[in-house]
């Protein structure tokens, strides 16, 4: 049997086992441009209040913080698992009109987290403690509404049920290199957006954030009250999977489909940031009531 044999073999056994990694997020990029975008457009007393609820953090910025709510999963795992399904939204109805008692029971999703963490965060009165552990989970969570895969309609766990073969010279992290033989990677759609489509572009945070930075701000057209609710945003994210054919026919990708949907990937991140960016102002800047 050739080696080339033995590769496609492993790697059909690898996806019928359904063995990929698991994600949860967009990757520490994503997140980290999110809020690497979003404080460059704090206004002053939103940025001053920033630095002081972040005092002591080991990276004190929004891009910093911005994975912390993933990493619980090491670091307290107990949280983690009950804080968990906060970071998406599924319409169990199908379509993308997402229904709060049906799918978001006792606020636990990513629309109903993000709320209860900004009233947090908005009140004086909580514990300096409180306030920055909101602070951390509405960065990361308004990145998470923002990817199409964290706010779906099937049953595919969005898209972690729904196995890739990605040919990519991108090694992954020792936990998965299991899965990972002679260039390609047994992983799962879910993986794909969430880390593939922005780290196959090669860019430091700085880079990444500098080049998304120069295009023009805001993100669309005009800003609309939607800017800051997030059910809307959790409402786009699940139309664009049909619109912009984030599923693709084939199980078998390489960089094509990355090229192709990295600018949504993109644009869903900047969009993210601005929201972030208008939410904070309004929350802790000067437009705070």
């Amino acid at each position: 049997m050739t080696k080339r044999r033995r590769s496609r073999l492993l790697i059909a056994a690898l996806l019928c086992l359904g063995i990929a990694t698991t994600a949860y997020a967009w990757s520490r990029l994503g997140h980290g441009l999110v809020g690497e975008l979003a404080e460059r457009h704090l206004d002053p007393k939103a940025k001053a209040e920033v630095v002081r609820l972040l005092a002591g953090e080991p990276d004190p910025t929004l891009g910093g913080i911005a994975s912390w709510a993933d990493d619980l999963r090491n670091t307290d795992p107990e949280r983690f698992k009950q804080t968990s399904r906060w970071h998406y939204i599924n319409a169990k109805g199908g379509g993308c009109d997402f229904d709060m008692a049906r799918d978001c029971p006792d606020g636990n999703c990513v629309v109903g987290a993000i709320e209860k963490q900004r009233a947090i965060l908005a009140d004086r009165s909580q514990p300096l403690d409180a306030r920055r552990d909101a602070l951390k989970f509405v960065v990361h969570l308004v990145g998470d509404a923002h990817q199409p895969m964290h706010a779906g309609n099937r049953t595919d766990s969005g898209g972690n049920g729904y196995q890739i073969s990605l040919r990519t010279p991108i090694e992954p992290e020792a936990y998965a290199k299991k899965n990972y033989v002679d260039g390609v990677m047994g992983t799962n759609l879910h993986s794909i957006w969430d880390y593939y489509i922005l780290a196959d572009k090669g860019l430091s945070l700085k880079d990444y954030a500098d080049r998304l930075d120069k295009l023009p701000w805001p993100p669309y057209a005009a800003p609309a009250p939607q800017d800051l609710m997030p059910m809307p945003w959790a409402r786009e994210s699940c139309r664009l999977i049909d619109a912009r054919g984030l599923y693709p026919p084939t199980h078998t990708l390489d960089s094509a489909y990355l090229d192709a949907l990295r600018p949504l990937a993109e644009q869903r991140v900047r969009q993210a940031a601005w929201r972030l960016a208008r939410l904070l102002n309004e929350t802790i800047g000067e437009q705070a009531p």
